[in-house]
């Protein structure tokens, strides 16, 4: 390049550490996975756990069926563990964990591997996620209270701070508040309530001294989400820094400038991609990349991007090199590395960044003046907030006030060759998957001391009901050969297990929707033909998903369309869900399921239903489900099965009625 033309930078910057967010099947094969795209030239690691593993169950549980591998890694124990980082140096790594309600847990087994490398903890870099709160918002993983939650966050804060001072104990997720439905503004107040309770808690705790504050603040990173609207994402971004800045220098006095810095990595939009036309996702993935990366002042350090075929199934190893090759051409080919920050003096961007700090001050003040964070998840504010965010997006997009190409404008298409091979287009998990690592949790609970694990586990119940930090308590049972869910269960002994608001309540109505009034007339003459007061619709998710947004969106305009809506949020079994099926009379029963189990959760629905004398009861079923897998779920007996192609929520409430007509 031409040292001598204006504007550039003396050094051309480093790049941004790049990922991508892996993990199936097995350690093992996970383990293989990851040295493939190191191998490639991936910077760093993201580790995806499976459901049963973010939830704190055991490969063999009940809950567990059908979700074993499926949207991630399962970590049962130290063994798991150390396949898991076979022949990967962690002392020169930097791992991201996507790990909440057991972040302390896997950071001990991460720890554990790691020491028995031979690595120095204080070397070792990287990121749990361990931010509980957008758990009960959006993902659902959480297991215990909030308050017991921050405990364990502020306990792997004040030992990481000791022992791991190059690693982040906590990353702040407004990713999922963002698919969840937040606006801009609601992203930066809400993500900002959730930072300012964590360094509450650490404050408050004794375990870190004031002085040392700073050194906590630094360690602070957030995970954030890019939509399409690039522009509007990069001011978001700028904003979070202002804000970020601003409090950690006036609410928890840090003085040191380096210290206030606003530190996040990003994994751009993964709901906004679509099933329909899914080869549009790569543009979509590529244009929330730049709104992480072309202002300097507040570019990532860290981004993951999806793969084009999300919106289908899990990707291929082929499918995520290109996500990263994407990363590459950026860094590597362009010359947005050489260059001072674009937008610095640029009024249009100065206003839409005010314009954010302004709205988000006001949320982040109001979530306060509730008395906090906690306060607002625990009175349904935040949810019933974000619901109803959500529930005015998929009006626009119904309406086509905002567009989705493929979607709700041009809708013509010549077949893909990207997905003419069906199925194949994405990855298979063998369900052999989930029997082995049944097998495998249960010969290792054989084959260890019993009486040692039992007397770890008495201490960690013993240290969980007082303030002693527990982190010590974990790694002794991590030694002693503890299972995710025997950590997991002694806790939620001890500190309850918890059930959040779902945010219906709080959530509007469907406003000017045009087809609604025809679909609530059909709703009422449907049930006065049945001679009942109204229609009676079960929203069940069963297993361990957490992504409720689709669900909670069918409940809404059920509800405002005229239907006696019973939905009792997330992670029910099948026994729970039949049972209230039943128990409540329902005219139909619809099940979501976004994590690929549907072929194992769905006929255990349908099984329970036939025992319980109720096999006439309609079922239908959304989710992110292949072709082949919709055949075999309808052959099995489900009326409709409903993908992300099905957007128009009237419509398909409208498919529902007609479903009760067909069974008359």
């Amino acid at each position: 390049m031409d040292d001598a033309m204006p504007g550039r930078l003396p050094e051309r910057d480093r790049p941004w550490v790049m990922r991508t967010y892996a993990g199936h099947s097995s350690a093992a094969a996970s383990n293989a996975l990851y040295r493939r795209n190191l191998a490639k030239g991936q910077t760093g690691l993201s580790v995806a756990f499976d459901l049963p593993t973010q939830t704190g169950y055991d490969p063999d549980h009940e809950l567990a069926a059908g979700e074993v591998g499926r949207v991630g890694v399962p970590v049962a124990h130290l063994g798991d563990m150390r396949a898991l980082v076979d022949g990967i140096p962690l002392a020169e790594m930097n791992t991201s964990m996507t790990i909440n309600a057991p972040a302390m847990w896997m950071l001990a087994l991460y720890g554990t591997a790691a020491a028995e490398q031979g690595a120095e903890l204080r070397r070792c870099a990287g990121t749990t996620q361990n931010d509980i709160i957008k758990e009960y918002l959006s993902r659902g993983t959480y297991i215990f209270p909030p308050a017991a939650s921050l405990r364990l966050t502020a306990d792997v804060v004040a030992y990481t701070l000791r022992e791991m001072p190059r690693w982040n104990p906590v990353n702040i997720c407004s990713y999922h508040l963002q698919e969840a439905g937040a606006t801009p503004v609601q992203e930066v107040g809400f993500a900002l309530a959730t930072a300012v309770a964590v360094l509450d808690t650490v404050r408050d705790s004794g375990q870190v001294p004031a002085e040392r504050m700073g050194d906590v603040v630094q360690r602070i990173s957030f995970f954030v989400n890019a939509g399409v609207r690039f522009v509007e994402e990069i001011a978001k971004m700028r904003a979070f820094g202002a804000l970020w800045d601003e409090i950690t220098r006036d609410r928890y006095g840090v003085t040191e400038a380096k210290q206030r810095r606003f530190r996040y990595g990003v994994q751009v939009n993964s709901l906004g991609l679509t099933e329909a036309q899914p080869e549009n996702n790569i543009q979509r993935i590529v244009l929330e990349m730049l709104g992480v990366t072309l202002s300097r002042d507040a570019r990532a350090r860290a981004v993951q991007l999806p793969a084009w075929n999300e919106a289908l199934g899990l990707p291929r190893p082929w499918d995520q090199q290109w996500s990263l090759r994407m990363q590459q051409v950026l860094a590597y080919e362009s010359d947005l590395l050489e260059y001072p920050d674009l937008f610095e003096g640029s009024h249009v961007m100065t206003a839409l960044v005010d314009d954010i700090v302004t709205g988000a001050r006001v949320e982040l003040d109001k979530v306060l003046e509730m008395g906090g964070v906690v306060a607002a998840v625990e009175s349904g504010y935040l949810k019933s907030a974000l619901v109803a965010s959500l529930a005015d997006r998929r009006r626009r997009m119904e309406s086509g006030a905002d567009v989705v190409i493929g979607v709700n404008r041009f809708t013509e298409t010549e077949p893909s060759p990207l997905t003419a091979a069906g199925a194949e287009a994405i990855e298979q998990v063998d369900p052999a998957v989930e029997a082995a690592a049944a097998a495998g949790v249960r010969q290792w609970r054989a084959d260890r001391d019993a009486a040692a694990v039992d007397a770890a586990l008495d201490r960690l119940r013993a240290d969980a009901a007082t303030t002693t930090n527990l982190m010590p308590a974990t790694l002794a049972c991590v030694a002693a050969g503890a299972t995710t869910g025997e950590w997991a269960g002694a806790l939620r002994r001890v500190f309850g297990e918890y059930r959040a608001p779902t945010g219906l309540s709080g959530a509007a109505g469907a406003g000017g929707d045009a087809g609604l009034a025809a679909v609530r007339e059909r709703v009422a003459a449907t049930a006065r033909e049945l001679g009942s007061g109204r229609l009676r619709l079960l929203v069940g998710k069963p297993g361990l998903d957490g992504h409720s947004n689709g669900a909670e969106q069918i409940a809404v305009r059920a509800r405002d369309a005229g239907f006696e809506v019973i939905y009792q949020g997330i992670r029910l079994t099948a026994g729970q869900i039949v049972a209230a099926a039943v128990e409540e009379d329902v005219d139909l029963v619809g099940l979501s399921v976004l994590s690929g189990s549907h072929l194992a959760a769905v006929p255990a629905v349908l099984d329970g239903l036939r025992a319980a004398g109720r096999g006439d009861l309609p079922v239908v079923v959304g989710g992110i489900i292949p072709p082949r897998d919709a055949e075999e779920l309808r052959a099995a007996g489900v009326a409709r099965v409903f993908t992300p192609k099905d957007f128009a929520l009237t419509g398909i409430i409208d498919e529902l009625v007609t479903v009760i007509r067909e069974r008359m």
